[in-house]
C-alpha cells in the first residue's frame, strides 16, 4: 500500500465558489490524475494545511469524495485513496455509453454547422495536446469534446450526470493516456464525421466502439498497476 502523503497540492484561491467546492476539485482532481494514487494515505489536518483552509471544508470535501467512492474513511484508521474498482469502472461506463448513445443520435439531427466546425476545432487542439505530450490537457479537450456532443443535442445536463459517473473510468482514462491518446483522438474523428455525414445509425456506432475501449483499456492497466486495484494485496 502506498505511504505517500498529498504531496504539494494547490492552495486555493479567492474566487467565487465555497471553499469546499474548490477544496473537492482540487482533490478530486488530484485523484483522478493519479497525483494521490489509490492507497494514499491523507488527512484533514494536513489537506487543511497545504491548502489554507480551516478543517471543515475539508472535511466535507472528504466526505463528498467518501460518497463518490474515491475515498475509504474508516473510525480510528487512516483516511485512504480508494483504490481502483473494476466493477465500479464498468457499471460508470455502462451509464455514460446509455447516455452518449442517445445525445449522439439527437446531435446528427441538430447539429448545426458551427457545432461541427466546433468539434473539429476540439479534434485540432487534442492532436497538439498529443504532440506536446500534455496529459491533462488533452483530458480536458476530451471532455470538452464530449460535452458539446450533449449539449448539441440540447442535453447538457446529460452532461452533468454523465460527469457524477465518469470519475472511475477517468482514473484508468488517465493511465491510458501513456499509450491511448492517438486512439483517442482517431475516435472522435470517426464519431464527427458520423455527425457531419447526419448518420445517427454510424454515430451510436462510433461512440459505443469508441468508449467500450474501456474494457481492453482496463485490462492493459490492471497487468501493468495491479497494486492500484481493490483486490490487490496491501
Amino acid at each position: 500500500m502506498s505511504e505517500q502523503g498529498t504531496g504539494a497540492l494547490k492552495s486555493i484561491g479567492s474566487v467565487t465558489s465555497t471553499a469546499t467546492d474548490q477544496a473537492f476539485e482540487i482533490l478530486y482532481n488530484a485523484v483522478v490524475s493519479l497525483e494521490l494514487p489509490p492507497g494514499t494515505k491523507v488527512s484533514e489536518i494536513e489537506v487543511a494545511k497545504q491548502l489554507g483552509v480551516s478543517r471543515q471544508p475539508i472535511r466535507d470535501a472528504f466526505f463528498r469524495l467518501s460518497k463518490l467512492g474515491f475515498l475509504l474513511m474508516r473510525p480510528q484508521r487512516a483516511t485512504l485513496i480508494s483504490k481502483i474498482s473494476e466493477e465500479a469502472v464498468l457499471r460508470a461506463a455502462f451509464v455514460r455509453t446509455a447516455l452518449e448513445v442517445e445525445c449522439g443520435r439527437e446531435a446528427a439531427v441538430r447539429a448545426a454547422p458551427a457545432d461541427l466546425a466546433d468539434l473539429d476545432l476540439l479534434i485540432a487542439q487534442q492532436e497538439k495536446a498529443v504532440a506536446a505530450g500534455a496529459l491533462w490537457d488533452f483530458h480536458d479537450l476530451d471532455d470538452q469534446f464530449h460535452r458539446r456532443i450533449c449539449a448539441m443535442a440540447g442535453q447538457e445536463h446529460a452532461w452533468a450526470v454523465i460527469q457524477e459517473q465518469k470519475g472511475h473510468m477517468d482514473r484508468v482514462r488517465f493511465l491510458s493516456l501513456s499509450f491511448g491518446k492517438q486512439d483517442a483522438v482517431t475516435g472522435h474523428r470517426a464519431i464527427a464525421s458520423a455527425l457531419a455525414n447526419r448518420d445517427p445509425v454510424q454515430v451510436e456506432a462510433e461512440i459505443r466502439a469508441h468508449l467500450g475501449q474501456i474494457r481492453a483499456i482496463l485490462a492493459k492497466i490492471r497487468d501493468a498497476q495491479q497494486s492500484y486495484f481493490d483486490d490487490a494485496e496491501d
